[in-house]
């Protein structure tokens, strides 16, 4: 009469029949006020009212109580119980929940009125993995409520392996999980949840992800090369689930094409690639940890670079095996091959080399990384002149004795001018300009005398008219 709404009072009389062990009637009541969700996959449990409901029957360990004693009221049980089963579409688990009526009930009312996470959260809750699974297969729920209602209380509670052998037992393969395995690789990934990351990759056998988080383990929050050498067992690792990526591509190429539809896929040529990398990368590590342990090490960046990183990163890698040896001819062999193998720019890397020489003093190291360089054979004809003049810029921090010494060593006569000019040594590169082919030498001797007038340079000014 008043026009209120008649829910609550429903709900409130459903509950009392609840708490007197009148089931049926409970039932009755509430189903003129219970409504099953609009979307089953949402990702909470359903109604306030619900949740009340559930939550009074999980306090309830009492059998059933009957209110009156005629048989219909134990027929309808019966049938309410055989109706709850048939809702869910997998096998019971044994134990309390098969055998004490409120549970049954408590399906009933999840099955009617509860959403997806909240029937596997209570499959969670009384042990029923197996059945919590099952029903996320049924139903074809997304991965947001295998990692909400099962996956998170499974490693919160420790029964990660228990979860990972049940995905086992009901699909060997694990094709049927797929989705909702990379879903959690990157639900853990976007936690920083590593270790737990790299088990559930070494069960999904999805070997490369797994060589990839390795990678990270080896490279986080290393600061030194003496720090990479304590982690090279990760480096082994990398090496060991990429071999068997590799078995287990070739021993399934024979046969018919098996179906890898979650696991990384990559080329054999590209994994015999990565493998070759981490060889060079425990090649390097050994050097650079020795170095730093014998004291050699000169370098003090703040990033430390590895293989694994962008083409600079690893052209910096080139730069710190070559400059932190006992001289530049120990670690060249080693930075050469990470130059060849990643067909790296290695004028840059030698150039980025000898200004760091320039910096620390060592003239006559860059003349010793000059020899290296022309006799790796791969060298360009003007390679050595153009690693000299990239380091001339610091030429006023050179003394006069090794700038000449560097000069001298250039082999063109055209960048040994060049070089004088940019040194401002305007006699000596007048010198070399006279031995040049008479037309070429004119246009030389014309360019220093005028340098020679723009820097008020007299004598050479004089020198330069008297011989054009």
């Amino acid at each position: 009469k008043s026009g209120l709404d008649p829910g609550g009072a429903w709900h409130a009389w459903g509950m009392a029949c609840l708490k007197a062990g009148n089931l049926n009637s409970a039932r009755e009541k509430f189903n003129r006020c219970l409504k099953p969700p609009m979307d089953l996959n949402q990702l909470n449990h359903g109604s306030r009212l619900v949740q009340d409901v559930i939550q009074y029957l999980e306090s309830t360990v009492k059998p059933v109580l009957i209110a009156d004693d005629d048989y219909f009221a134990t027929l309808r049980e019966l049938e309410a119980t055989v109706r709850t089963r048939s809702l869910s579409l997998e096998m019971m688990c044994e134990g309390k929940i098969q055998h004490n009526s409120y549970y049954q009930e408590c399906l009933f009312y999840l099955h009617s009125y509860g959403t997806n996470l909240a029937i596997i959260s209570f499959y969670m809750r009384h042990d029923c993995m197996r059945e919590a699974l099952l029903h996320l297969l049924n139903k074809e729920s997304p991965s947001e409520v295998f990692i909400e209602g099962i996956f998170i209380p499974s490693y919160e509670s420790g029964k990660l392996h228990m979860l990972e052998n049940l995905l086992e037992t009901i699909d060997p393969g694990l094709e049927s999980w797929g989705v909702y395995l990379i879903a959690a690789c990157k639900y853990l990934q976007r936690k920083n949840y590593y270790h737990i990351l790299y088990e559930l990759q070494q069960f999904m056998k999805d070997h490369v992800r797994a060589a990839m988080t390795c990678i990270r383990f080896f490279t986080h929050g290393a600061k030194s090369y003496t720090e990479l050498g304590g982690k090279q067992t990760w480096l082994l690792k990398i090496k060991d689930h990429l071999k068997v990526y590799l078995q287990e591509v070739s021993r399934s190429s024979g046969r018919k094409k098996m179906a890898f539809t979650f696991r990384k896929k990559m080329s054999a040529t590209d994994v015999s690639r990565h493998i070759n990398t981490v060889d060079l990368q425990m090649e390097v590590t050994k050097f650079l940890h020795q170095c730093e342990s014998s004291g050699t090490s000169q370098m003090t960046d703040s990033s430390l670079p590895t293989l694994f990183g962008n083409n600079n990163m690893k052209m910096d890698v080139a730069c710190k095996v070559i400059l932190e040896g006992k001289n530049i001819e120990e670690g060249f062999g080693i930075a050469f091959r990470v130059l060849q193998d990643f067909q790296l720019e290695a004028t840059e890397v030698y150039s980025k080399v000898a200004k760091q020489l320039v910096k620390q003093q060592k003239y006559s190291e860059i003349r010793q990384l000059l020899k290296c360089v022309n006799e790796s054979g791969v060298a360009a004809k003007n390679d050595g002149d153009n690693i000299i003049l990239n380091c001339l810029n610091e030429f006023k921090n050179i003394p006069a004795e090794d700038l000449d010494n560097l000069i001298q060593d250039m082999d063109s006569d055209e960048n040994k001018i060049q070089a004088y000019m940019m040194c401002n040594k305007l006699r000596s590169a007048y010198l070399v300009s006279v031995r040049q082919e008479k037309a070429r030498a004119v246009q030389l001797v014309q360019h220093v005398r005028q340098l020679a007038e723009s820097s008020g340079d007299d004598v050479v000014k004089a020198i330069c008219a008297q011989w054009l």
